[in-house]
């Protein structure tokens, strides 16, 4: 099984449409072989004292694969190229970590 943190940064005031095409590209996502997760969070509403936030411009998506074949089919999906297409204007920066079970 293989882990995605996906974390992205848009640029200030923009985080809303980019999670607007999020949503409107989940259910593809969901539908893709191998797709066991596909979730985006944001920081809680109401942080532990002490604890990191990611701050009003990020979002997380938390993802779960079951293969790295499968993450790898992902990423060139039709639908994901338009996505990228879609937000690039509102994105800052974004940073893919995949990740394996220690």
């Amino acid at each position: 099984m293989i882990h995605v943190l996906a974390i992205i940064t848009a640029k200030p005031g923009m985080r809303d449409r980019i999670l607007e095409a999020y949503r409107g590209n989940v259910d593809a996502v969901r539908a893709e072989d191998g797709c066991l997760a596909y979730e985006a969070v944001v920081d809680a509403s109401s942080p532990v004292p002490g604890m990191a936030t990611f701050g009003p411009d990020t979002f997380v998506v938390v993802e779960k694969w079951s293969s790295l074949e499968a993450l790898q089919a992902h990423a060139v999906a039709p639908h994901m190229k338009a996505y990228a297409r879609q937000v690039k204007d509102f994105t800052a920066e974004r940073a893919i970590h995949v990740l394996q079970p220690a």
